[in-house]
């Protein structure tokens, strides 16, 4: 114990240490360039309109390499070019990540949304859970796993990655959710030297962003700024956001080069609370009695710190990637939460291809270390001011974890795979006590820990053309939030488990001609499942831990030219469709059977119709919630079903000018996009329902130059 907590006081300066001196270290690396061996045949996305037209780098490939390296898993996975939405509203990761098969992504206010990928966080009423979020390979979830999306900015992006449960291993993600990783651009892979895009609309929207890039010999940079301000469909729903992301990266060889990334985050968000099912259908427009009695809020301050260097060897690459973040946090809600958090980390990564017994073969093998210290302070909410201090308290978190992929191919078209990860994660809180609300000084700490497997196969029949199966395990443990439950007037540490879970899927992706599809189907047994219920729409939902749970679905994506050359040569009239058939249920519950799963409706369907000419597209939308889900584990109340219709319109002029138009719900649909989870909706309070946003109408310009 006394060398871990020495080892402890010296991380953070490692972090430092490695970022400042990983370019030095690594361009006195005598690498080499990489084997000849062929990719393997990949598939084009259905989601993509355009590939970004560069290679990239080391550190940064090329969108079109990005997508190819992806569809290498023997396992779903999913991929969004950001040239298939920027010439839409994108104001958050919904409109990232709507038309991706699996996941489940829903609004509540500004940039805070659910985001649900096979039921990880199914009943989480704020923020994620069991799905890890990177942005250029490097972590952004605290070092307890939790996390949320606010320094994602969608515009300033060039691809998502989405690996579904255990595929997320590929990063040392090994939870049921699986992983997102996010991408920016940099000067050897953005569309243009300078970008200028002004938008805005309905609720008082302005946003502004510029992007600057460029090339200086063996150096090159990016930077990217947005400011967005919207009042908010709701009233007290007021939003400002100022993103900045930038990246500059040096090649000290064409086998070496480094990149730092520096981000710098402030958002202000004030909350408009939940209601009744009444009030969410009837009066969506109205704030929650006590979102405005408090003031409630959420103010952030963040700062971003990264290094990724890359070493090309003869037979594959080394990336080193470290990382130090700090947030502050005010955030009156129940009570003034006041935190101030560090986040810091090192991953190396080793990525090979070569011949084992005359056999094609892949590797990945990586390890990483990261941790987090919070000094956690709650007052009492005195109009959204600190009253008097009812928390003192200390929450560190350290994750040490090792992992391996190999991918055999035993035939050209056939590929076996097999991986492990073994992990040991640590939780430690220290409440100092002193106060009315926690008098004595106390401390606990948890302890996790294990190996999780996955064993898998890759066919490829023809090219184009994958099907795969696989069984990968999952573990998922549990933050702060879980940890430290407000329980009547204090701040406790309670006992639970970790989630522990067996996954198995199959499902085939391709391209035909006209016809592009990504099928999925997958069967989840977990045990210990961490699920919320809420006490009082104020406090924070309360975790505990399921028995035995049955997560199983179908992930489905297609698109299809359905007309070509209808009014001149080269126009097209696309259909696309994406379903989720989501089916979660308690398996012979001592309380609730085998009832449905609280959270997640069961169908969602979003079908997209688009004419493309020449520099002109129009689409129509529709998204469509058949049945509702359920609002409590009981099994006694369920949200209305709903369809919603949009239209989107763009044309690009010449000198790089392009115009857009995004209308949302045009039948200005009353429904409700989220909601807190309640063990029993008759006898529970169920104000737990955000509505969903009304008719809305954004428009835009871009200069690119």
């Amino acid at each position: 114990m006394r060398s871990e907590k020495a080892w402890r006081k010296t991380a953070i300066a490692v972090v430092v240490q490695t970022l400042a001196l990983s370019g030095a270290a690594i361009a006195q690396t005598n690498a080499t360039q990489a084997s000849n061996d062929a990719p393997l045949p990949t598939l084009p996305t259905i989601t993509v309109s355009a590939a970004a037209p560069a290679e990239g780098s080391l550190t940064v490939p090329g969108v079109a390499r990005q997508r190819d390296t992806l569809f290498q898993s023997a396992g779903s996975v999913g991929f969004v070019d950001a040239q298939s939405y920027t010439d839409t509203y994108a104001s958050n990761l919904r409109d990232v990540l709507k038309d991706s098969p699996g996941v489940y992504v829903q609004e509540r206010y500004g940039q805070e949304l659910r985001l649900s990928i096979r039921g990880s966080g199914i009943s989480r009423g704020f923020h994620t859970r069991g799905l890890e979020i990177l942005q250029d390979s490097v972590p952004t979830n605290f070092a307890d796993g939790s996390g949320d999306y606010y320094q994602i900015d969608p515009i300033g992006l060039s691809a998502a990655e989405v690996y579904k449960g255990g595929n997320g291993l590929a990063f040392g993600s090994s939870t049921l959710g699986g992983a997102v990783n996010f991408t920016t651009p940099t000067a050897l892979t953005a569309d243009a030297p300078n970008m200028l895009r002004v938008d805005g609309g309905s609720f008082g929207t302005a946003r502004a962003s510029g992007q600057v890039s460029r090339q200086i010999g063996a150096f090159d940079f990016l930077a990217n700024l947005s400011v967005n301000h919207s009042e908010g469909y709701r009233n007290h729903e007021r939003g400002q956001y100022e993103q900045l992301n930038a990246n500059f990266g040096y090649r000290f060889s064409p086998a070496v080069e480094t990149r730092f990334y520096f981000g710098a985050y402030v958002v202000d968000q004030l909350l408009p609370g939940t209601l009744t099912l009444n009030e969410a259908l009837n009066d969506p427009r109205k704030a929650s009695a006590s979102a405005l009695a408090g003031d409630q809020a959420r103010n952030t301050r963040t700062e971003r710190l990264a290094n990724v260097t890359s070493v090309k060897l003869d037979n594959g690459q080394l990336d080193f990637s470290t990382w130090i973040i700090h947030k502050s946090l005010y955030h009156p809600i129940f009570q003034v939460i006041d935190q101030d958090y560090w986040t810091y980390g090192f991953a190396p990564r080793y990525t090979g291809n070569f011949t084992l017994g005359g056999m094609r073969n892949q590797l990945i093998a990586g390890a990483r270390f990261f941790g987090g210290n919070n000094n956690a302070r709650q007052y009492v909410n005195v109009n959204g001011d600190r009253g008097a201090q009812t928390l003192n308290a200390r929450q560190d978190a350290f994750n040490y974890e090792a992992y391996l992929e190999d991918r055999l191919y035993v035939r050209p078209t056939v590929a076996l795979m097999a991986g492990a990860k073994a992990y040991r994660n640590r939780r430690e809180y220290q409440d100092y006590g002193g106060l009315s609300a926690s008098p004595t000084a106390k401390s606990d700490s948890a302890t996790y820990s294990g190996v999780n497997p996955k064993f898998g196969v890759l066919w490829e029949p023809r090219k184009d053309v994958q099907a795969f199966v696989d069984i990968t395990r999952s573990a998922d443990v549990p933050d702060f939030s879980d940890l430290n439950q407000t329980i009547g007037a204090t701040n406790q540490f309670v006992p639970l488990a970790q989630q522990r879970g067996w996954t198995v899927e199959a499902g085939t992706r391709g391209q035909l001609d006209r016809f592009g599809w990504d099928l999925t189907l997958y069967r989840s047994l977990v045990r210990d499942q961490m699920l919320q219920y809420t006490v009082s729409p104020d406090v924070p939902a309360s975790t505990f831990n399921a028995n035995r749970t049955i997560l199983q679905g179908v992930e489905l994506g297609a698109s299809a030219e359905i007309l070509r050359n209808i009014i001149g040569a080269g126009d097209r009239l696309t259909l696309s469709q994406m379903w989720n058939y989501s089916d979660f249920r308690f398996d012979n519950d001592p309380v609730y059977g085998n009832n449905r799963i609280a959270g997640v409706p069961q169908h969602v369907l979003r079908t997209t119709v688009a004419y493309n000419r020449g520099s002109a597209r129009v689409a129509g939308t529709i998204d469509w919630v058949p049945t509702g889900a359920y609002v409590d584990y009981a099994n006694t109340m369920k949200v209305p079903a709903y369809v919603l219709f949009g239209i989107q319109a763009s044309y690009e002029f010449q000198r790089g000018v392009t115009l857009f138009l995004d209308a949302r719900n045009l039948a200005d649909k009353r429904y409700v996009s989220d909601f807190g989870t309640v063990a029993n909706a008759r006898t529970a309070n169920t104000a737990v329902f955000y509505p969903g946003v009304g008719r809305a109408l954004y428009a835009g310009v871009k200069y690119k130059f």
